[in-house]
């Protein structure tokens, strides 16, 4: 049995009952029944997933993983593949976006090179985990081999476990790659039988022109390699990236441990997709952090059927709204494990 097997076996379902127990908690408190309205709603979900009745989200971590694409070649980006590894440098020094935000959700980054198109130095707080030097280019071929496409996968499971020693008790996902929006459109069409002029957008700002190739070269790539929309392993290996391959299995690991996962934005839905794809059990794990402005984003919500806690605009990436869902998250549980009941703050109960 094969490491993706393995941690599939072990994802359950959700606990229901004791859900059902948080909400009669939540009624309990010092305030009128759903008046906290969706905050209750993400307690209630990480009680299921943790299976713990009064669950703490002591140890949060952003999973943050780069690698380049091929297609960049093809112009479907504003900027230069090189900025990708210049980008993971500077997650490493804290300048990000991400690096701000998670420092101010209390929550630990993990930044991993899944294949990044050069060696990078090896450096504190740098996971390499490298399946090649970027992918091939999707429209004149597979983006990646199967076997390569399983390792990404692999890969993505065996850091998450990695830090699971540390300890964790919440996640988010995001990632850096320049033209990954690409990918994430192709896997967006492939799952929804969308048109892909109705899921592919700017990305990091390109003009008029730019989508319009973006759109064609998406066009192509889809028809040259026939991605089956039923094995999701397929649709990774023929259109998708190695990061987003990556966090398709820090996804699963996640599931299989009881961690609940934060989503961030465009790319990370895309992984999201391929993790259901293998297991549809890990719907229920995942929470959708925002609405990105990603137009793709909004059609992988739909489908799988999660509602997006924030629409704040965002379209950075990197693991940035994951960090501010995570806070939401955080504020939930402890709405859940702090506010006094009406019997214990000695306060009168509505009428019957």
């Amino acid at each position: 049995m094969n490491k993706i097997e393995q941690t599939v076996k072990k994802i359950t379902n959700i606990d229901v009952k004791l859900m059902d127990k948080a909400q009669e908690r939540l009624d309990s408190l010092t305030k009128p029944q759903g008046s906290l309205g969706r905050l209750e709603e993400i307690a209630r979900l990480i009680v299921g997933i943790s299976g713990k009745e009064t669950p703490e989200l002591k140890n949060k971590v952003i999973f943050t993983f780069a690698s380049d694409h091929g297609v960049a070649a093809e112009g479907v980006s504003a900027y230069p593949a090189a900025v990708t590894a210049q980008m993971v440098y500077n997650f490493l020094r804290g300048g990000a976006g991400i690096n701000v935000l998670a420092k101010h959700a209390g929550a630990r980054v993990v930044v991993a090179d899944l294949g990044v198109a050069e060696d990078l130095k090896i450096s504190p707080g740098l996971v390499i985990k490298k399946i090649g030097y970027g992918t091939k280019n999707m429209a004149k071929g597979p983006a990646m081999t199967k076997e390569e496409a399983i390792k990404s996968i692999c890969a993505g499971i065996e850091i998450f476990e990695d830090e699971f020693a540390r300890g964790i008790d919440i996640i988010g996902t995001g990632e850096m790659g320049i033209a990954n929006t690409t990918a994430a459109s192709a896997i967006t069409a492939v799952f929804t039988q969308e048109k892909i002029e109705d899921i592919t957008g700017r990305g990091t700002g390109i003009n008029d022109a730019g989508l319009k190739n973006k759109i064609t070269i998406l066009k192509e790539a889809i028809k040259i390699n026939k991605p089956n929309p039923g094995d999701a392993i397929d649709v990774l290996a023929k259109v998708g990236g190695f990061e987003i391959g990556g966090l398709a299995g820090t996804i699963l690991a996640a599931a299989s441990y009881k961690v609940p996962v934060v989503i961030d934005g465009f790319i990370s839905g895309a992984a999201a997709l391929i993790a259901y794809g293998i297991e549809p059990k890990v719907k229920d794990y995942m929470f959708a952090a925002h609405c990105s402005v990603e137009i793709g984003h909004k059609t992988i919500l739909k489908f799988l059927g999660l509602k997006p806690i924030l629409d704040l605009n965002l379209r950075l990436g990197e693991g940035t709204g994951a960090a501010l869902g995570i806070g939401i998250a955080e504020a939930s549980i402890k709405i859940l494990r702090e506010m006094a009941t009406f019997k214990n703050a000695g306060v009168s109960e509505r009428g019957k």
